[in-house]
This record gives structure tokens, C-alpha cells and sequence, in this order.
């Protein structure tokens, strides 16, 4: 049985420089995604959207692995799309403003139909609240600014200003939203191994 660590192969998205912001061009892919708005930390809707996003995932996993297609792959990360309504704004520290979409990229074999089998079987298993807010669609980020942050998402802030001033630096201007890829188990590790890609999109 074919497996495949998509972590590794896209190693040049899901691994940057913690040292030095990168300029990577990001593939059009497939994500499950749910939109919400609110303190992630606070909001109920936001952990219900985490909750209902990895139940599909691993469902997805599992069904490829045993079914015709015949493939392991790792579950992917999660990410998350951060913005305001005025994004020249945006407050890394005012995040009760903040409006977001939670999502895991798929594989690009993994077809809708298989999402709405995996989306009964979840049903009937778990019943996640979020079950039926999760889409499935394509998002094409194209051109990013990224750097590796080390530690709680509390101190992402010099770094997110990092991002944007190589970007500003560079003679280009920043579109598009605010996005982060956690890459680690909070519930396991120390705040202060917390890895997250911070990615800024621009033109």
C-alpha cells in the first residue's frame, strides 16, 4: 500500500525558515472548510468547526485506506484564514472583531463524493454540531510572504510584522487574508514548541 507523508512532499509550504521569511508560490488545492466569526478562544462556534473538520478528515483517511483507491496518507494540519472587514486593520490582539475559516487541505483524489460519504458516516457516528457547515472547495493562494513562528500564539505579533514589512521591503503590497497552518498538538506540547506557518498572501 502506497503512503504518503503530504507534510514532507510539500515540505517548501508546511516547513519554512523560522529565521528568514520566504516567498513561496502556494498550489490551487482542495480544503474542507468551515467559516465562523469570533475569539477563537472563547468562541464555541470555532471549536465545534475543529471538532467537525478532523471527525470528516479522518473518516476521509480511513475510507481511501480501505476502499479501491488503496492509499495511507497523514491527516493534515489545521489551518486557518484570519480577517477583518477592514484588513489595512487587522489587530492581531482584537481578535473578538475577527471573522475566520477553519480548514484541512485533502488530497487532490479525494472527490466530493467521497465527502459525502464520509459526511454520513461521521453523521452516524459522532454527529459533530459543525458537521453541516463544513464545505468542500478549492482555494488558490498563489503568491505568499511565510516564516515559521516558535511559541504561543500569543507572541505571534513581531513576527506577523516581520511578514509584512519583507513583503512591503520587497516593493510588493499585501492582499488577501491573514493565514496560519498549526502544525502541533497543543493539547501535548509546551506553549513554547508551538509551531505555526504565518503566510501573508500579496501582489
Amino acid at each position: 500500500m502506497e503512503k504518503i507523508d503530504y507534510k514532507k512532499r510539500l515540505k517548501h509550504l508546511y516547513r519554512p525558515s523560522a529565521k528568514e521569511v520566504g516567498f513561496v508560490e502556494v498550489p490551487e488545492m482542495n480544503f474542507l472548510m468551515v467559516d465562523g466569526q469570533g475569539n477563537p478562544n472563547t468562541a464555541r462556534a470555532y471549536k465545534e468547526a475543529v471538532e467537525a473538520l478532523y471527525a470528516l478528515s479522518y473518516s476521509l483517511k480511513f475510507m481511501v485506506k480501505k476502499g479501491d483507491i488503496g492509499i495511507d496518507y497523514g491527516v493534515l494540519p489545521l489551518e486557518g484564514l484570519w480577517w477583518m472587514d477592514d484588513m489595512s486593520n487587522f489587530d492581531p490582539d482584537n481578535k473578538d472583531e475577527w471573522k475566520w475559516t477553519s480548514m484541512i487541505m485533502q488530497p487532490d483524489f479525494i472527490t466530493k463524493q467521497h465527502v459525502q460519504e464520509a459526511i454520513e458516516q461521521v453523521r452516524r457516528k459522532k454527529n459533530p454540531k459543525a458537521l453541516d457547515k463544513i464545505r468542500f472547495a478549492s482555494f488558490n493562494e498563489g503568491k505568499t510572504a511565510q516564516l515559521m513562528h516558535i511559541g504561543p500564539f500569543s507572541e505571534e505579533g513581531p513576527n506577523i510584522e516581520k511578514v509584512h514589512k519583507a513583503i512591503e521591503d520587497a516593493g510588493f503590497e499585501r492582499k488577501g487574508k491573514h493565514h496560519e497552518i498549526y502544525l502541533s498538538d497543543i493539547r501535548r506540547a509546551a506553549p513554547e514548541k508551538w509551531k505555526t506557518v504565518i503566510r501573508q498572501p500579496y501582489q
